[in-house]
This record gives structure tokens, C-alpha cells and sequence, in this order.
């Protein structure tokens, strides 16, 4: 990838010149607790299960849970040349700064500038290697990560989670209307824990209130991607790092919606 510059004039950094990398995509949320991570960790699975390299540049430096979902706990090798991300069991490239600490539980505290600093170094200077696809987990709202992200990284597009709550809903507009003012694509909403299905009697649970998603797309004028049920299978999976090992209605429902890989 070369430098390019958009219509605001700030410079596209390339990635280590040991990393070719065809696809970049962000997913994105207003708002934090609408599953994001979880949506970004699917995604990943998803495309890795159709033979796509698939890496993941955790850019919620401050409350990073990715390695936990993948049941990553060793640190990246380090060497003259750059940093070589982790690798999860199911062989997704994996890059946070939790896999650096040398507690997972040992907080952040870090400004805005700094944080924004490691999040170019995760792309600057991080050997990814051949990928398909890179996807950025972004922290919520509309801070320094976000921004850095948008300004410096060339995406092909966002994923925007968001949930049924009206709440949700209202934040979400945020990160929409600032992925416009960057230029940067949207490849979609999805909304997440839309429902929930009875184990015992298969009927269909709205847990947060009617269904937003769809019009909320309609009105923002961009693609609603689906929603995705709440599912407790899903959870303890990832809680267990073992998210790869989930087949459920979730990942079934990313299958209408990967994007292409050419």
C-alpha cells in the first residue's frame, strides 16, 4: 500500500513493508456493551472458515478483550525487524496491547495522544504479514482511536454494531455522521442482540424492545447488514477463548454479509 492522501489532505500510512494487507475494515459502535468485540471476533472466524488470512489490530487500547476471546495469552515475538502479531489456535493474527502487559488486568492510563501513538505503531510497525483482511476493533465513541484510525488507516470500509436501545441507537448516529465527515465507506449496520429464542419453547424474545436496526439504516441511508440474536452459548464461548469454535445462528447469519474478497 502507498501513501495517499484524502480530500481533508492527512496522509494514508503504509503498513511494515513486510505486510501485504488487500483489505482493511473498522467495526465500529457509538456506544459501549452492544457487543462489538463479539461481532469483530465472528467476523474474523467467518472469514477465516472460507480460507481468507485473516489478522485483527485491536484498537481498544484501553479496554481490550479480543486475546480473551481468543484464548491468546502468549506475547508477540518481538524482533529487529518489527513485532510478529500473536497467532490464535485457529490461525488469526491477533495485535493488543493486552498481549503486552504483564497482567491482563493491569489498567491503561494513558491520554489520548499516546493512545492514539500505539494504535499507529500497531499498523506501522507490526509484521502481519500476506492478509486478506485486517479488521480494526475500535473502542466506542469518537475520540483519539477512532480518529486515528479513520485518518491514517487506508479502510476499505465500516461495519457499524449498534442495539436495539434507543439509547444505542442515538450514539451510534455519532460514529455515522463522523465516518461521513472523514469520507470514509459504510458497509453497513448490524444490530446485535435483536432477539433471543427460548431453548424450551423456540419462542422469539425481543430482551431490549422492538427491533430499531432496520430503520435506523433506512433513516442514517446506508445498508443494514441483519441482526443477530443474543445467544448464551456464544458468551461462554468467549469467555473460554474459544470463540472459533462457535457455530451458532450468529456466524450462519455473517454468511449473507462477508464482504468480498476480491
Amino acid at each position: 500500500m502507498e501513501n495517499e492522501s484524502n480530500q481533508h489532505g492527512i496522509s494514508k500510512l503504509p503498513p511494515h513493508d513486510l505486510s501485504n494487507i488487500k483489505h482493511v475494515v473498522a467495526i465500529m459502535s457509538g456506544k459501549g456493551g452492544v457487543g462489538k468485540s463479539s461481532v469483530t471476533a465472528l467476523l474474523a472466524s467467518a472469514l477465516k472458515s472460507k480460507g481468507l488470512q485473516v489478522g485483527v489490530l485491536d484498537a481498544d487500547i484501553t479496554g481490550p478483550s479480543i486475546p480473551r476471546m481468543f484464548g491468546i495469552d502468549q506475547r508477540p515475538e518481538a524482533t529487529e525487524m518489527g513485532m510478529f502479531p500473536a497467532r490464535s489456535r485457529g490461525g488469526v493474527e491477533v495485535m493488543s496491547l493486552n498481549l503486552l502487559l504483564d497482567h491482563e488486568g493491569d489498567p491503561v492510563i494513558w491520554r489520548g495522544p499516546l493512545i492514539a501513538g500505539v494504535v499507529r505503531q500497531f499498523w506501522t510497525d507490526v509484521i502481519w504479514g500476506d492478509l486478506d483482511y485486517l479488521l480494526v476493533d475500535l473502542p466506542p465513541g469518537t475520540g483519539d482511536s477512532p480518529l486515528t484510525v479513520l485518518q491514517i488507516l487506508p479502510l476499505d470500509g465500516i461495519v457499524v454494531v449498534t442495539s436495539p436501545q434507543e439509547l444505542a441507537n442515538m450514539v451510534v448516529t455519532k460514529a455515522i455522521n463522523m465516518a461521513n465527515k472523514m469520507d470514509v465507506p459504510i458497509f453497513g449496520l448490524v444490530e446485535n442482540m435483536s432477539y433471543a429464542i427460548c431453548p424450551h419453547c423456540k419462542e422469539r424474545w425481543e430482551m431490549f424492545g422492538p427491533s430499531r436496526g432496520e430503520s435506523l439504516a433506512k433513516e442514517m441511508g446506508i445498508s443494514f447488514l441483519g441482526a443477530l440474536p443474543l445467544d448464551p452459548e456464544l458468551s461462554e464461548l468467549c469467555d473460554a477463548g474459544q470463540v472459533e469454535e462457535y457455530r451458532g445462528a450468529i456466524l450462519e447469519a455473517m454468511q449473507g454479509w462477508l464482504l468480498p474478497t476480491s
